[in-house]
């Protein structure tokens, strides 16, 4: 009996400790990919009025609750992420410490960990922080070097130790990288030159449908659609520029999700009033995989294994399909794959390895 009330009390302080951890990756998610400290400033602040909030305020899941997702300052609404990171965070946590031995749910803590804030940031910014995933690949490789073995000594397969991991991680990584580069060799950009100068413009979104669009000769171009992450460039050719009404001289135009720049001056998109020109040349972006994927699955392999590499590629396509078929038509906004490669792993994780097993036995069988 007193064994099971100090397991509910250590259930219950890891879970604390879960949600208290969810709350530090959100001040992670939303600094990091803007350049920010998380160090500085210490307390977690309003993103709206930049309140920085006390103690009492920062009560991870509670404080949101009570104060029904928005700013007790200026009632400007706060993403529902906070909340979900916290809960997941803290779930995951509890789940571990139930289900794995101690020393294998401390690593899995850690890897869960770096994939909920990689998750979260390349969902919201479509760009994976490659420290991340290289500091997760150290810690991954230094455990399997100490504990013989990676993230789940399976009892059908032999521990590899550290030569299993660095296998994980060369056959995550390798085989994304191909993927990469073969799609930007196949589909990567879409060039198009025409005999004469095409008119061309930026139009704002209309009630019914508010993303601003890229018009090139009549034909409409969502901006989600070219702009799958921050860093995709369309390329203009031209010599007839109009920012905000008045002519600017130059020969080419880059256009970015949130920027552009024509020679040496740059503008941001939300700022503009009107954007315009005629183009001899465009260069389209068609790339939907980014740099960072083949890291994280480099990562993952690292921590799982290289068997969990091709579950995990596809768990993880499966996955993106069916989440893309209903983003593209309910929602509009396509996701990044890092997403999904962090669901399949954890799939992996809490028991899709057993599938995998199932699956190549009743293969055999019926060979």
């Amino acid at each position: 009996m007193l064994q099971i009330w100090q397991s509910d009390v250590i259930g219950v302080g890891i879970l604390f400790i879960g949600l208290c951890v969810g709350s530090f990756l959100n001040v992670a998610i939303y600094r990091i990919p803007l350049g920010l400290s998380v160090n500085e400033p210490k307390r977690s602040f309003c993103p709206h009025c930049k309140t920085q909030l006390p103690a009492w305020q920062n009560i991870p899941v509670l404080t949101w609750l009570l104060q029904r997702g928005k700013c007790r300052k200026c009632r400007a609404p706060i993403t529902v992420r906070y909340l979900i990171v916290e809960v997941l965070t803290g779930a995951l946590y509890l789940i571990c410490w139930k289900v794995f031995p101690m020393m294998a749910a401390i690593l899995a803590v850690i890897f869960l960990t770096i994939l909920i804030t990689i998750s979260f940031i390349d969902a919201e910014h479509q760009v994976i922080p490659i420290w991340w995933t290289t500091a997760g690949s150290v810690i991954a490789l230094l455990g399997a070097f100490f504990f013989s073995g990676h993230l789940l000594n399976l009892d059908t397969y032999s521990a590899g130790g550290l030569k299993d991991a660095i296998l994980g991680w060369i056959a995550g990584f390798l085989a994304l990288w191909a993927v990469l580069h073969l799609g930007k060799l196949l589909f990567g950009r879409k060039k198009h030159r025409f005999e004469e100068a095409l008119p061309w413009k930026v139009v704002e979104g209309r009630e019914e449908n508010p993303q601003i669009h890229f018009l090139l000769d009549g034909e409409a171009y969502s901006w989600d659609d070219l702009f799958f992450r921050t860093s995709d460039e369309l390329l203009l050719t031209g010599h007839s520029f109009k920012v905000d009404g008045d002519r600017v001289s130059g020969k080419e135009l880059i256009l970015q999700r949130e920027s552009f720049a024509i020679g040496d001056q740059k503008w941001e998109i939300e700022k503009l009033k009107s954007l315009s020109g005629k183009t001899t040349e465009v260069i389209i972006p068609r790339e939907a995989m980014g740099d960072g994927d083949p890291h994280l699955l480099g990562m993952i392999g690292a921590f799982l294994g290289w068997h969990a590499v091709v579950f995990v590629i596809f768990a993880s396509s499966f996955y993106g399909i069916i989440v893309g078929l209903i983003a593209r038509v309910g929602f509009g906004k396509p996701l990044p794959f890092g997403p999904f490669l962090a669901l399949g792993a954890v799939t992996w994780l809490f028991g899709g390895w057993k599938l995998w097993i199932k699956y190549f036995e009743m293969l055999q069988l019926s060979l």
